[in-house]
């Protein structure tokens, strides 16, 4: 009988050195033996005092909860997706932009992106937060300010792909008055606005991104390109009048995937006085020093972007959830694909940043790693913050 702990409600669940094996976790932390980057204990009090004083965000996260892969096809279906309020209890988070089930979620259809399906799941979505009382639904700079201030989480409602509104502009209209403030052009499939960074052929944005842009920034939507081709996403660049987001990836120069960023679409939404948000995707970040992927790949691709265009525009977009990431890469290939990818070691889940509660093991590789208190806060949600002033109106 393993023992029961009931520790996971504070920052402090997880301590170097104990074999949590021996334990009893909740559902979502419990999946893998947790990860915990080593510290003295100076330093994990430092870590500590860092994630509990200054504002963390993610940039791009999913942080509903999956069954085993076998039986998620019928979980789908259900259109009601269990949501990680006790793992994000623990992630030292203070907002977190959430995608729902996005492109896996085809509750009436088999293909994704449905209009009617992303409208039921931000509603159902809505109406489990309404009853609990860690997570709101948050929209401004000052709702992630009054997260902090108060100790709970601002849910930012986000959409990978506008590929929901099919032909019809006002269709952003609707998402942002239902509180979605970030949506990706495309997803790695083109749709009606751009192309996808799967396709051979990228077209750049058509007529309807043009228009799409232009009435992002007018509303106050952020727009987020991690997913789009690579003239698309510097089209997007040249033509918005607002910063520009790379919610969740990496540098190809680092590692010579598609579904990673080159540098210069990453100087680019730089030049926008946009962020880009690292991913920890199980086999996205990876790096030819770390090809096994682990957090030390992640902040290999964190450091790539850092030297290249300075700290100030380099934030976490993790693109985790409570589950089985790689079984579902698996499940939904089809959807997920980025096309061509480097041979690498393939791993069961992503060491130290398995899930989002194991946020604060970022704050605890970078106080490792010599990073100043400055630094720092700007990296785990000061960028991020500065960039959605200017976006959000």
């Amino acid at each position: 009988m393993k023992k029961r702990y009931d520790g996971y409600r504070s920052f402090e669940y997880l301590e170097p050195g104990v074999d949590y094996r021996e334990f009893d976790l909740p559902p979502e932390l419990g999946r893998v033996v947790p990860y915990v980057v080593p510290l003295s204990p100076e330093q994990e009090g430092r870590a500590r005092r860092l994630l509990e004083e200054h504002v963390a965000i993610s940039l791009h996260d999913h942080c509903g909860m999956t069954p085993d892969m076998a039986e998620n096809d019928a979980y789908v279906r259900e259109g009601r997706e269990w949501y990680g309020f006790e793992g994000l209890a623990v992630s030292g988070l203070d907002a977190v932009f959430e995608n729902f089930q996005d492109g896996t979620g085809t509750i009436t259809s088999k293909s994704a992106w449905k209009w009617t399906d992303v409208i039921h799941d931000i509603g159902m979505r809505y109406s489990d937060v309404a009853h609990q009382s860690l997570v709101f639904v948050g929209s401004t700079v000052d709702d992630v300010l009054e997260a902090h201030a108060s100790g709970r989480i601002a849910m930012i409602p986000a959409l990978e792909a506008a590929t929901p509104i099919e032909n019809e502009i006002d269709r952003i209209d609707v998402l942002h008055g239902l509180g979605v403030r970030m949506m990706g052009i495309a997803y790695s499939e083109s749709n009606a606005l751009g192309s996808g960074l799967k396709e051979e052929r990228d077209g750049g944005l058509t007529a309807l991104g043009r228009q799409a842009v232009r009435r992002m920034n007018r509303l106050g939507v952020a727009i987020d390109v991690s997913h789009s081709g690579d003239v698309t996403a510097m089209d997007v660049c040249r033509l918005s009048e607002k910063p520009v987001f790379i919610s969740h990836a990496g540098a190809r120069g680092l590692w010579p995937s598609d579904r990673m960023k080159p540098d210069e679409v990453i100087g680019a939404v730089v030049d926008t006085g946009g962020v880009i948000g690292i991913e920890a995707a199980p086999h996205t970040t990876i790096s030819k020093e770390h090809p096994e992927h682990s957090i030390d790949s992640v902040m290999d691709h964190f450091e790539y972007c850092v030297d290249l265009f300075g700290i100030e525009h380099v934030t976490f977009g993790p693109d985790t959830f409570f589950g089985d990431h790689v079984g579902l890469h698996i499940a939904y290939a089809g959807h997920l694909d980025a096309g061509d990818e480097p041979d690498h070691p393939v791993v069961p889940y992503v060491r130290g940043l398995e899930n989002p509660s194991e946020f604060p093991n970022v704050v605890r590789w970078l106080v490792a790693h010599g990073y100043s208190d400055e630094q720092i806060v700007k990296a785990i949600g000061g960028n991020t913050l500065r960039a959605l002033a200017d976006v959000w109106v």
